[in-house]
């Protein structure tokens, strides 16, 4: 019998089911979405019910969809989206509906005062979570203790996004070294948690959960819960990884020096390497592999496919409705409309940061902007100018990353950013580069799941195979003539942003509330 692995990429914009053959092809997949609640600046909330319920429907959808057979579905693994906080009660219940997911910043204050008193370069040496510190876990558990004492006092583990879904399948807590290494208090050289760190913050320890491998077996799924889902009470369970290093999997950075782009909600260019890429300036975010004795090393624009999915949930309303109207895709719409516009979007420019600035930005108060709005300008114009601006945030990710560790003349395109033919061409020439898109594209974080799953069961005998499941359906070279326009144009991007920077902090730091 043919065994068959479930793959789930639970990211920030809602599970992926997928299923996979022995040799790693993807047969099917199903996509629900969820919500993301924003109840007050620099929150990001997100349900976990909502998590769990998108896995369960996904998955049902994808069994419905290719009808095979329950028994042939051996083994599953998960990718999670990162800095999870879920709160588990001793008898295993959520302490909170809602939990604050990566991008949720409101613990400044915490982290402020703990810095006070600790290093924070030791901290980022130490850890290498070169986030705002406020997005890791640690911190957000140190405002439960100052804002939501009576609740923080019930957490009896406190859980990643794919280790509640784990939990909720076999009913073991656990995570492994990637997600722990995105907790605040995690020792990248030694593969361990801190004690020191844990002191300091005074939490604990007890609260973080035990640590198994990426590829390691949690358990067998519950029988009630297979029973639900429509899956084998058979099926084993293995503990996966966080998104950015499942997806460096999927995207061939699994040995020395490869480098990958991510274009997903947050968007990221990572490198593979034995060793972390660490800059106490810079702040390259650094997460454990899912692969023994490696890290996923990289810098992001924390908002890069959430930006353009404002883009079209604000300025677009029209090509959603003729996207159903046709069957399209409305951001095939929209790119469309955005090659109607020339290289530099006539002099409109875009700046994606959303959601906030990073430790690289001269400010965390660094806010989005459209710079040079004129009369003049189409909605072609703006939607190419945010297509652009997304890709200068990378392009400075890229400029950056090259001072500290060598990097090649190819880029490996995976994500959803990755289908469209407009932005690769946009990608190529303001990286300078070649730039790659392979079939397996928007399927990376599921396919490094997967590769967790099979050879935690003994389905592979290595992760080598995912080489041979790359086949490259495109390379796009740069233009000369666009590289010397958006050479141009990245002066400008970069005087732009720490303008930008200043005019966050000033008003950030104005209190209408009391006009």
């Amino acid at each position: 019998m043919d065994q068959k692995v479930i793959a789930w990429d639970l990211g920030t914009g809602g599970s992926k089911a997928s299923l996979y053959d022995e040799d790693g092809n993807c047969l099917a997949k199903t996509f629900i979405s969820y919500n993301t609640y924003y109840p007050a600046q620099g929150w990001h909330e997100q349900h976990p019910l909502d998590w769990w319920n998108a896995i369960v429907k996904s998955t049902k959808m994808l069994i419905e969809q290719t009808g095979v057979s329950k028994d042939e579905i051996t083994c599953c693994g998960i990718s999670g989206h990162s800095l999870g906080a879920v709160c588990i009660s001793k008898e295993g219940k959520l302490l909170n509906p809602s939990s604050p997911i990566w991008s949720d910043g409101r613990a400044v204050k915490q982290a402020s005062e703990f810095f006070k008193n600790y290093d924070e370069k030791k901290w980022y040496m130490t850890t290498g979570n070169g986030f705002t510190a406020a997005f890791y876990t640690a911190f957000k558990l140190m405002w439960y203790r100052d804002n939501m004492k009576d609740m923080f006092d019930k957490i009896y583990k406190v859980v990643g996004t794919k280790d509640y879904i784990n939990y909720r399948l076999t009913g073991r807590i656990c995570t492994d070294p990637s997600y722990a290494s995105g907790s605040g208090v995690w020792d990248l050289e030694n593969w361990k948690y801190s004690d020191e760190l844990i002191d300091a913050m005074k939490l604990p320890k007890d609260i973080f959960p035990e640590v198994i491998p990426s590829t390691g077996i949690v358990g067998k799924i519950k029988p009630e819960v297979a029973d639900e889902i429509g899956l084998s009470r058979n099926l084993l369970v293995v503990s996966g990884g966080v998104d950015n290093s499942c997806m460096a999997l999927g995207a061939k950075a699994f040995k020395e020096g490869r480098v990958y782009n991510s274009l997903g909600s947050s968007s990221w260019i990572a490198v593979s390497s034995k060793k972390p890429v660490l800059d106490v300036k810079v702040r390259p975010y650094v997460f454990a592999h899912v692969v023994p004795d490696y890290f996923a090393s990289a810098l992001c624009v924390t908002a890069g496919g959430t930006a353009f999915r404002w883009m079209r949930d604000q300025l677009c309303h029209e090509f959603v409705n003729a996207a159903k109207e046709i069957g399209e895709d409305e951001y095939d719409l929209m790119t469309k409309e955005a090659s109607k516009s020339p290289v530099g979007s006539n002099g409109l420019m875009f700046n994606p940061s959303l959601g906030g600035g990073m430790p690289m930005n001269k400010s965390y108060n660094l806010r989005g902007a459209f710079l040079g709005l004129d009369l003049i300008h189409t909605r072609a114009d703006v939607i190419r100018a945010s297509m652009e601006g997304i890709s200068m945030g990378l392009r400075s990710c890229l400029d950056e990353l090259r001072k500290l560790t060598p990097i090649g003349d190819e880029m490996l395109l995976v994500g959803g950013g990755s289908k469209s033919a407009v932005w690769r061409q946009i990608y190529a020439d303001i990286y300078k580069m070649t730039v790659l898109k392979s079939n397996i594209d928007e399927q990376a974080a599921a396919l490094g799941a997967a590769a967790c799953a099979a050879v935690g069961t003994g389905i592979w005998k290595d992760f080598d195979k995912i080489d041979e499941l790359h086949h490259i359906e495109e390379k796009v070279s740069p233009i000369e003539d666009n590289v010397k326009k958006y050479d141009k144009l990245m002066d400008v991007y970069n005087y732009a942003t720490d303008m930008l920077c200043d005019l966050g902090d000033v008003l950030m730091n104005l209190n209408l509330s009391e006009e």
